[in-house]
């Protein structure tokens, strides 16, 4: 079960009423028959075992080498903003499944789990923010708030924060190697911040991208909307062309363990896709 800690129930008052108000067809709700690998948020790499999860609309999936995908729990929580903290460690935002988690807000605020997705606890905002956007780097949170705007940063695992700046951006990434340079995607195009997400500016070279992936310096990668998959050696100020993919971009993970670097993209409808040369060329690694 989805807990509360107990200076969130202390300090929030979160209340049944509030949580209640999300109607039964609602984004988080337990659908009727089957609801599979739909919309995925967001992909992660457990270190602890390299299994593959997906955050999607109606829950977190495993999703192995060979078979099936798995969701987590049996919970369908719309889980928004996933990342992997470390091993079997997960962060999260996004909205609960009511049937199984009743008392809790609409919006889950940050969310951590310490055994890789099977329980989750309310860190803070509980009722108040919908991160749509969260990275663990250098001993840090970063995060977008989709309610607000807010670009925010926690130097004590999400206890508390820091406001930076407001955007209304996309996917937000944070440089491997240095904790003061972040890169934000918008509909505007691409934002780069050297100061930790006080200020922005835009790199007058670099083409429209939607996602981002950054695992280990030089290379940060980046799709465009419509499936063009780019590299950047230099931060993100400037860019080249790698290849393209097929299907709608809904997530993008770079795992870069060993020397060895795995790109997968999640594209709609309901696959998953892995380049292991940079990005030039795609297989399918799941198709639902």
């Amino acid at each position: 079960m989805l807990r509360r800690c107990a200076t969130l129930a202390l300090g929030v008052g979160l209340t049944l009423t509030a949580c209640t108000t999300e109607p039964p067809d609602g984004p988080a709700a337990r659908a009727t028959g089957y609801v599979g690998f739909e919309h995925v948020h967001g992909l992660g790499v457990d270190p602890a075992d390299g299994m593959l999860y997906a955050a999607t609309h109606f829950g977190l999936f495993r999703v192995p080498e060979h078979g099936d995908a798995e969701r987590v729990a049996d919970r369908h929580q719309d889980t928004m903003g996933f990342t992997v903290a470390g091993e079997r460690t997960f962060l999260g935002s996004g909205h609960p499944d009511f049937h199984m988690d009743p008392d809790l807000p609409t919006q889950l605020g940050l969310i951590r789990s310490e055994d890789a997705g099977e329980s989750w606890e309310i860190v803070s905002l509980g009722g108040e923010a919908d991160f749509h956007a969260l990275r663990a780097a250098h001993g840090n949170v970063y995060a977008w708030d989709a309610g607000t705007g807010r670009v925010m940063v926690s130097a004590d695992g999400g206890q508390t924060w820091e406001t930076r700046s407001t955007l209304d951006l996309r996917d937000l990434i944070v440089h491997p190697d240095d904790p003061a340079v972040l890169l934000a995607t918008t509909e505007r195009g691409l934002l780069r911040s050297e100061d930790g997400g006080r200020t922005w500016a835009a790199p007058p070279e670099a083409p429209m991208i939607g996602l981002l992936g950054w695992a280990a310096t030089p290379s940060l990668y980046g799709i465009a909307p419509d499936g063009i998959m780019h590299r950047s050696a230099d931060g993100g100020l400037t860019w080249t062309e790698q290849g393209s993919l097929t299907g709608k971009p809904e997530a993008l993970h770079v795992d870069h363990r060993d020397g060895v670097e795995n790109i997968y993209v999640a594209v709609s409808p309901a696959r998953i896709l892995v380049s292991t040369d940079g990005g030039t060329s795609f297989t399918s690694r799941y198709a639902d």
